[in-house]
């Protein structure tokens, strides 16, 4: 008897090493994510940490480059102070998308947004374009403050002209001797900007006209679609070539462009998704307690149709960074001395091979957007696929 007796004893024995060994690091864990905001909650913990992480690289920027942000704060240039306050918007953009999860976590919403998320997760392909993806947005924010040189600056153009890539300049200069990095960081502004504005510009004119139309139904839906149709039998870029060249093509017309030719496939969508919502039995049933159109549209059609618009918003903004590219290559985007990645291809076309890093670093810097939005959107649509388990 004592045999197993002394067994079980040094078996007992060892169980609280072993459990002291897990409290200590689960104490390590919970002290390293007092400085995570929003990773109390382990559902959503995530997002909550991949946004710290980009925060605080963030504000270890901002901090080192506290001499250039105070001066542009203080600058008589309305420019400067414009990009002062984009620093400061994108540290509290980045903030809040570190705290937003926490908070979500507490309400009704969050489940379903930590169902989502781990399934977005499970892609790893998605998760490294949002990592990108927000790399360059990040980058297009801190851009006054990480440029070494003003991406306008014809510094000694026949002497500095077409310099290979180097210390004191990264990605080499064009031909006006400009600094070739700090104008693919600023482009990034630009093109991402268009991007972006062009395709929430697009999705809620859309939004509006394809739940209109949807919950109409009858001759309205017939003829809102007939005209969407007929639009869309237009070729795009023809079409934006034709607008553009009746107007300035300064940055908002291009934009405003972009949009205007993008919004018809928007309203398809969300026409469909409104069809088949209105038959479903909680419209139904806010029908019956007499609830009014517009609250039956906005409450509950509108939200619930969300998701396809978000997963198209997502990949449509690589779309509108190619076709102002496209326009741009052309010379019909942002017009000089304004850099964008388009423009700066087109600057380099006619010294592909003795200074190929003129257009070579900007064209990269347009696949790397496009791949990480197609990627981000793919990932997108799997998570909010309600079949996929």
């Amino acid at each position: 008897m004592r045999g197993p007796i002394r067994g079980s004893s040094s078996t007992v024995g060892a169980a609280p090493i072993e459990s002291v060994a897990v409290a200590n690091q689960d104490m390590k864990t919970r002290s390293l994510l007092k400085f995570v905001p929003g990773a109390a909650v382990e559902e959503n913990r995530f997002a909550a940490v991949l946004f710290s992480v980009f925060f605080y690289g963030y504000l270890v920027v901002v901090i080192a480059r506290a001499g250039t942000f105070a001066r542009l704060c203080g600058s008589p240039v309305a420019v400067d102070v414009l990009g002062a306050i984009g620093v400061v918007a994108g540290l509290l953009a980045i903030y809040a998308g570190a705290v937003l999860p926490g908070f979500l976590s507490r309400r009704p919403l969050g489940k379903i947004l930590s169902d989502r998320s781990r399934r977005f997760r499970a892609n790893k392909t998605a998760v490294a374009g949002l990592i990108v993806f927000l790399f360059f947005v990040l980058v297009s924010a801190l851009a006054p403050l990480i440029v070494p040189y003003d991406p306008a600056e014809q510094n000694q153009p026949a002497i500095e002209q077409y310099k290979p890539p180097s210390a004191s300049h990264l990605f080499g200069t064009d031909k006006f001797g400009r600094d070739v990095f700090s104008r693919v960081v600023f482009g990034a502004r630009v093109s991402l900007a268009v991007g972006v504005l062009a395709v929430v510009l697009a999705s809620f004119f859309g939004l509006l006209v394809g739940a209109f139309a949807g919950y109409a139904g009858g001759w309205v839906d017939d003829l809102v679609m007939r005209i969407v149709d007929g639009l869309l039998s237009f070729p795009r870029l023809l079409l934006l070539l034709t607008l553009v060249a009746f107007f300035a093509n300064s940055f908002w017309i291009v934009v405003i462009v972009l949009a205007a030719t993008g919004w018809m496939g928007v309203a398809r969508l969300v026409r469909a998704e409104v069809l088949s919502l209105k038959e479903r039995e909680f419209v139904q049933a806010a029908v019956a307690t007499g609830a009014g159109h517009m609250r039956i549209v906005w409450r509950h059609i509108v939200p619930n149709s969300l998701g396809p618009v978000i997963v198209s918003a997502t990949l449509r903004i690589a779309l509108i960074i190619l076709l102002e590219s496209y326009l741009s290559f052309l010379g019909l985007g942002v017009q000089p001395p304004t850099p964008s990645w388009g423009s700066m291809v087109f600057e380099g076309r006619d010294v592909l091979l003795s200074a190929w890093w003129v257009s070579a670093f900007p064209g990269l810097a347009i696949v790397a957007a496009v791949m990480a939005c197609n990627l981000l959107g793919d990932g997108l649509r799997d998570a909010m696929d309600v079949k996929m388990g």
